[in-house]
């Protein structure tokens, strides 16, 4: 489901930390990279996400929380 996708988190996570979750998501299959370009496919915010949320928006970026993610690893 998530290979081949990319990734970006923001912001602070309400149960995992960002390592966590980027070792959960290339597990999964996806790339995790540190900045939103056209080429995101998820933006991963959590609070205080900041610019990259404001990026994620304009470029169209799909934005998930925390909850999101753990469906999308655990289907």
């Amino acid at each position: 489901l998530l290979s081949g996708k990319t990734f970006v988190i923001t912001g602070t996570l309400p149960s995992l930390s960002r390592d966590q979750a980027k070792d959960m998501l290339e597990a999964a299959g996806a790339k995790v990279a540190g900045s939103v370009s056209k080429k995101t496919d998820y933006l991963l915010a959590g609070s205080d996400a900041g610019s990259k949320l404001d990026k994620a928006v304009v470029f169209g970026v799909i934005v998930i929380d925390e909850t999101l993610l753990m469906n999308m690893l655990n289907p």
